[in-house]
C-alpha cells in the first residue's frame, strides 16, 4: 500500500528585486511590464511514491528542495503546482520545539505540542512520563522553556513526536543534532519506530547514516529529482558528481589566480 504520493509536485517562490517608493512608482512599474520579482522554482515537476513501512532519505546540496518536500508532505507549505496524497497520521519532527510557547513550562508545552500533533489530554497524560524519561529533563518539567538551552529544547520536542501514534515520520536533519548521547539516542528510536512498521521519510546530509537507515534514496537537485533508487548506488552517484563539481571549482580558482 502507497503511503505517500507525490505528483507532479512544483513549488515557485518570489524574490523582489525592484522596489517601489511610493504608489506612483509602483503603478509606473506595473504599466511598463516591470516585474518587482524574481521566480525561484524550488521543486519542479517532482514525482514519487513511497510504500508503507518503508525507510526513504531525501539527499542533495542545501538548496535542492528537501525540506520544501517535507514541508508540503506535512501541509505547512502549499504546492504551486501537483498533488501530494499522504494515507495515515503523519508526523513531523521538522524544526523541533518551534510550537513550543516560552513562557508555559516543559510540562504545559507536553500537553500543547501533542494536542497540535493530534493526540487528546488523555492519551498525552498515558505517555507523558515515558516522555520525560526519554527527554531525561525530569527536574526542569515545571521550568519555563524559555529557560532553557538549545539542546534541551531538541530533546523534549523529539521526545514529544517520537512517542506519537503516527504511521508516517518525516524527518528534517535529526540524524546529527543534540549531543552524542542524544544522537545514539534519538537514531535508536528512529530505529524502533523503523522496525515497527512506520514509513519514515528522512532528509539528512549524514550520507553514511542514511545508507545504513534507508535502503533507498531520492536526489534532488536544485529542485528536480535527479535519480531514485538503491540508497548505496545514489549516494554513490551523488558524491560522484559533488566530487566533480568541486574539481571544476578548484580548476577555475587555479585559472584565475594564474591570470591575476
Amino acid at each position: 500500500m502507497t503511503a505517500i504520493s507525490v505528483q507532479n509536485l512544483s513549488k515557485v517562490y518570489r524574490r523582489p528585486h525592484l522596489r517601489a517608493t511610493s504608489v506612483k512608482e509602483a503603478a509606473l512599474q506595473l504599466l511598463r511590464g516591470q516585474r518587482g520579482y524574481d521566480e525561484f522554482w524550488a521543486l519542479s515537476d517532482v514525482s514519487f511514491s513511497i510504500a508503507q513501512g518503508e525507510a526513504v532519505a531525501l539527499i542533495g546540496a542545501n538548496g535542492s528542495g528537501k525540506s520544501t518536500t517535507l514541508a508540503i508532505i506535512a501541509r505547512v507549505l502549499s504546492p504551486t503546482k501537483g498533488r501530494v496524497e499522504v494515507r495515515g497520521r503523519v508526523c513531523p519532527l521538522l524544526e523541533l520545539g518551534t510550537g513550543f510557547h516560552p513562557d508555559l513550562s516543559g510540562r504545559e508545552n507536553v500537553f500543547l505540542n501533542a494536542s497540535l500533533l493530534g493526540l487528546s489530554h488523555r492519551e498525552t497524560a498515558a505517555r507523558y512520563d515515558e516522555i520525560v524519561a526519554f527527554a531525561e529533563l525530569g527536574e526542569f518539567m515545571e521550568a519555563p522553556v524559555k529557560t532553557y538551552s538549545t539542546g534541551m529544547v531538541i530533546r523534549l520536542g523529539f521526545s514529544v513526536a517520537a512517542h506519537m501514534d503516527a504511521e508516517i515520520l518525516l524527518v528534517d536533519e535529526l540524524l546529527g543534532v543534540g549531543d552524542e548521547h542524544f544522537q545514539h539516542k534519538s537514531f535508536a528510536r528512529l530505529y524502533e519506530l523503523k522496525e515497527q512498521g512506520r514509513t519514515i521519510l528522512v532528509v539528512s546530509h549524514n550520507l553514511d547514516s542514511i545508507q545504513v537507515f534507508c535502503k533507498r534514496a531520492i536526489w534532488l537537485d536544485r529542485g528536480r529529482l535527479i535519480e531514485d533508487g538503491e540508497a548505496t548506488k545514489v549516494v554513490a552517484d551523488y558524491r560522484a558528481a559533488v566530487a566533480v563539481y568541486e574539481r571544476s571549482l578548484a580548476e577555475a580558482k587555479a585559472r584565475d589566480a594564474a591570470a591575476c
